[in-house]
């Protein structure tokens, strides 16, 4: 059947007809990301859940169920790293969000000069390596030729031996932490703060309000998801915690600092139990996810 075409009738636009052929472009640029992605993070996530209902027998890996689960489950070492974990986040995690307000604040001001050499000064912590500032905060630790112990004998206190008592083990690697991060989380907060229209802060002078109530009423509540974006990070990256702890005391003395991520190192690549060490990494994550729920349970809901 052959169509008549209607004279002075235009032919459809060079546009729809293309729109009828799958664009490939969003493919092309995507496509490279998700399979490194699905390469180097989501198949390693896949066989560690798989390999941690695994056990090695006669050099094999074998399917063992909930095997270990059950053997995490009564486990002391991970629940007495759990636990210095959890001291290190109630004692740690808010003195530092607390200082990094206060210098958020403090470097918001108008008539500070200087402010971005500030900035950068106590934002600098956070550029160094973990690894690099664990050795010096081991080399200034030291209890025989510590610079600390030095300092204080000068003031004519007796030395403290920060590495190799458990409570002052834990007081030093609180020390290390804070110093690193506070800088960071400071920098967050900062843009936050200056996210915060000025007019708010002039309504509330204005109405009476001194700068203790304005810090109060004002400056908290606004930045309360930049508040509770860092605590969350900062939960997961305390639970997560290898590094410091790890140069510092190597978990001891007494296990006073082991944390979850470092038993899972000594299980798995010392113990070579990679098994053990799969369930252990799967149970992080669980108490991660379950307190970050909380977190956004009780500290997200506007009151």
């Amino acid at each position: 059947m052959v169509t008549a075409r209607v004279p002075g009738a235009s032919a459809p636009p060079p546009g729809r007809r293309r729109s009828r052929v799958p664009q490939l472009a969003p493919a092309w640029f995507v496509g490279p990301a998700t399979i490194l992605f699905a390469v180097f993070f989501g198949w390693p996530l896949v066989s560690s859940l798989l390999q941690s209902f695994q056990v090695r027998q006669a050099g094999q890996m074998v399917w063992a169920g909930t095997q270990n689960y059950s053997r995490l489950l009564n486990d002391p070492l991970i629940f007495a790293s759990l636990g210095n974990a959890l001291f290190i986040l109630v004692v740690q995690v808010p003195l530092m969000i607390g200082l990094a307000l206060v210098l958020a604040v403090a470097l918001n001001q108008a008539w500070l000069r200087m402010r971005s050499g500030f900035r950068v000064i106590y934002f600098l912590p956070a550029v160094t390596t973990l690894v690099a500032y664990a050795i010096v905060f081991r080399v200034l630790l030291r209890s025989d030729s510590g610079v600390v112990n030095q300092a204080l004998g000068v003031v004519g206190i007796a030395p403290v031996d920060w590495l190799n008592d458990p409570l002052w083990a834990r007081i030093a690697l609180i020390a290390s932490i804070t110093w690193r991060w506070t800088g960071y989380n400071m920098v967050i907060l900062l843009a936050g703060l200056q996210g915060i229209p000025r007019e708010t802060f002039e309504a509330a002078s204005i109405d009476g309000a001194g700068q203790r109530a304005l810090f109060r009423w004002v400056t908290v509540p606004l930045l309360r998801p930049v508040i509770l974006f860092c605590l969350v990070t900062s939960t997961i990256g305390t639970l997560q915690l290898f590094d410091e702890n790890y140069v510092l005391t190597r978990g001891g003395p007494a296990n006073a600092t082991l944390t979850p991520v470092l038993y899972l190192y000594q299980v798995g690549f010392k113990g070579l139990d990679f098994g053990y060490a799969s369930a252990i990494g799967w149970f992080i994550v669980a108490v991660i996810g379950i307190l970050s729920l909380l977190q956004f349970r009780f500290l997200g809901r506007e009151r």
